[in-house]
């Protein structure tokens, strides 16, 4: 029973991973990216149980376990229905990923410690958005308990007024649905199990196409939306330094443009007016 449920557990890893990107294609992102992390996470979680559990059945035969727990290590040898060096290798990959996903949380925790903390010394200009003074373009979300979206003067100039409230409304959909903790459970199922990699990367692209699609939804113009978009991250690709959430090369501004040209046209977020981006963040 236990090999037939190590094998699936590795088909459902191999399936989710191969299956990631089409399922976040066919669904809306706000429904694709929960979908895929929970996904993920069941994924990752029934791996370890399985490999945890032909782990303890291969030690529990092996030297004086048997006669400290008084039960047959050939009657448990039958039972398992698998060699114990199968039940060995599954404690050396299980021992691996437990590692892995230990340091991944150590890592995720710190991050988040750091960008609370450094939300709290941002000093916002309105609501919470944060105006720095360099020529470098740049735009990136700040998670913490009371995020940050912080704005270059640069990107500001470098931008017309309506894809200004693209990018300021790109940003705040990252604070308001709280995408960094979809990013750090993505990327803790890929380090208990690396078949989900892929998944972690088709999660990392859907929240940035949520966070697309939502300031579509704020300036209720698909074009604009894409043109802002591809205006933000082709100044920022001219200068190498900047990281943040509309780089191009790590969030595929391409493909992310053309799914804007779609017609699929996402519903008003519910409880929220249709244009909620305050002016003066637009006019800064």
């Amino acid at each position: 029973m236990i090999v037939v449920a190590a094998a699936a557990v590795l088909l459902a890893g191999l399936l989710t991973g191969l299956l990631s990107n089409r399922l976040a294609h066919r669904l809306p992102p706000r429904q694709a990216v929960p979908l895929l992390t929970g996904l993920a996470l069941t994924v990752a979680a029934c791996t370890g149980i399985v490999l945890s559990a032909m782990a303890i059945l291969a030690l529990a035969q092996l030297g004086p376990v048997p006669r400290i727990g008084h039960w047959s290590a050939p009657v448990l040898r039958a039972q398992a229905g698998f060699p114990v060096a199968v039940g060995i290798a599954a404690f050396g990959v299980v021992s691996g990923c437990l590692i892995a996903a230990t340091v991944r949380v150590a890592v995720s925790a710190r991050a988040l410690v750091r960008a609370a903390r450094v939300a709290r010394t941002l000093t916002p200009v309105a609501g919470d958005l944060v105006l720095v003074d360099d020529d470098v373009p740049t735009a990136y979300a700040v998670a913490g308990w009371h995020g940050r979206i912080v704005v270059s003067r640069a990107m500001l100039e470098a931008l017309p007024a309506d894809e200004r409230r693209v990018v300021l409304a790109h940003e705040a959909a990252h604070l308001r649905h709280r995408h960094h903790l979809y990013l750090h459970l993505a990327a803790l199922s890929a380090a208990a199990n690396p078949l989900l990699r892929r998944t972690a990367a088709a999660i990392a692209l859907g929240v940035e196409r949520w966070a697309d699609e939502q300031a579509a939804s704020e300036v209720r113009d698909r074009a604009t939306t894409a043109r802002g978009l591809a205006r933000a991250a082709l100044a920022q690709a001219r200068h190498p330094r900047v990281v943040g959430g509309l780089a191009m090369a790590g969030s595929a501004v391409a493909g992310r443009v053309r799914a804007l040209a779609a017609e699929l046209v996402p519903e008003p977020e519910a409880g929220r007016p249709a244009s909620w981006v305050p002016e003066a963040w637009v006019r800064t």
